[in-house]
């Protein structure tokens, strides 16, 4: 007998409504389906370091392959604790105050379901990582957008002021930034610091990118100004200053109460991280200092290499201070808007990047921007150069 089928509604929630998939992960996506260079995604096309790597397989091989404490192997805490104390000269109990978590895209997740309640407000500065309104939408709170104005990417000190209000419960600070490299300055933390303390509200500061800055740029991290100690989460990762984007090994730093409950919403999202890769990380976060700093040459080199192909190709770039982005104007070449150019750009030249407007509440700010990842080979940032200088023939 015949099966009779039959249309079925499906019920999808208002959540997962409000917002779209991933562009950047859709770019890797076009860049694998078109053989395209792939400067869209920010991970790297190099390798870990060697001694990182060992460490995990020396881990797997001594069976450390079950779970680890929910919210982190001691020893990795430990040296979490450890790093940042010479980074901010901030002594924190790895016991009570660090929550170890699938990436820092869990951590942001996991302490914004920690302190926020739906309806409640969360600022975020644009153009943003586009997780960020994603999250803040999840958690069923109302984001709020204050504007990065180019070429320098600052923000007038009143429109923050003015948002922040008593439903104002995070701010959410990406430092260095992406997509656009800025670097904010100790007076612009301050500004947002005096809001957040007249409020009752936390900085919640992505500071992934923190050992990549440039031209003399300086990372600050806000937890250091008076009084933000117990008014900031701090989230990092191993992600991209080891090169090891794929293995998802993410923290929180936060005062004990706000910890215990971020610990809570990590535990029932994901559990734990990987046991062997933790382990490995206690060897990458006790890398000697000299590692930091070639991390950051190396970089600042990669940078000016992509900044130079850009400017070649008729690109108007505007130049990074920190983080392994290029933010670029694309009104010159004529095209409607950035997802055409992109899509043209990933299908006829042959390298695949972000359109801007993925990165804006409103796209039409981003229309005419697009954004290069400069965390490849020197060979691959030629080959792209190469490749896009065929624009000025176009």
């Amino acid at each position: 007998m015949k099966a009779v089928e039959q249309a079925i509604a499906h019920h999808i929630s208002h959540k997962a409504t409000q917002f779209t998939e991933s562009v950047i992960r859709e770019m890797t996506r076009l860049a694998i389906e078109h053989g395209a260079m792939n400067l869209a995604q920010g991970f790297p096309d190099f390798t870990a370091p060697a001694e990182v790597k060992a460490a995990a397989q020396r881990a797997i091989a001594a069976d450390i392959n079950q779970y680890a404490i929910t919210w982190g192997a001691r020893e990795f805490r430990r040296a979490i604790a450890e790093r940042f104390a010479k980074d901010t000269e901030i002594e924190i109990d790895p016991e009570r105050e660090i929550t170890v978590t699938c990436g820092a895209t869990e951590a942001m997740i996991a302490s914004l379901l920690a302190i926020v309640d739906p309806g409640e407000e969360v600022v975020v500065f644009e153009p943003f990582y586009e997780n960020y309104g994603p999250d803040a939408i999840i958690c069923g709170a109302v984001p709020r957008f204050v504007r990065l104005h180019p070429p320098d990417w600052t923000f007038n000190p009143d429109e923050l002021r003015a948002l922040v209000n008593e439903r104002t419960r995070a701010v959410i600070l990406n430092t260095p930034n992406n997509p656009t490299g800025k670097v904010f300055l100790r007076e612009e933390l301050q500004v947002i610091a005096d809001a957040v303390l007249r409020s009752d509200a936390y900085v919640v500061t992505d500071e992934i990118y923190q050992y990549m800055t440039y031209e003399g740029a300086r990372h600050v991290s806000i937890a250091t100004l008076p009084r933000m100690r117990d008014r900031t989460i701090t989230l990092n990762a191993l992600s991209k200053t080891y090169s090891v984007t794929g293995w998802r090994v993410g923290y929180a730093i936060a005062p004990a109460e706000v910890s215990a409950a971020v610990r809570k919403m990590h535990d029932f999202l994901t559990v734990g991280a990987a046991a062997p890769l933790q382990e490995a990380g206690v060897t990458a976060l006790r890398l000697p200092e000299e590692y930091y700093r070639q991390l950051a040459a190396d970089y600042q080199k990669r940078r000016d290499r992509m900044l130079a192909a850009l400017t070649a190709a008729g690109f108007a770039c505007y130049k990074p201070r920190g983080a392994y982005y290029v933010m670029t104007d694309i009104s010159g070449f004529g095209f409607p808007g950035d997802v055409e150019f992109a899509r043209y750009l990933v299908s006829e030249i042959g390298v695949a990047v972000v359109p801007g407007s993925s990165f804006y509440r409103d796209p039409a700010l981003g229309r005419q921007q697009v954004r290069f990842c400069f965390s490849k080979t020197d060979a691959t940032l030629d080959e792209a150069g190469r490749r896009l200088a065929k624009l000025r023939a176009r």
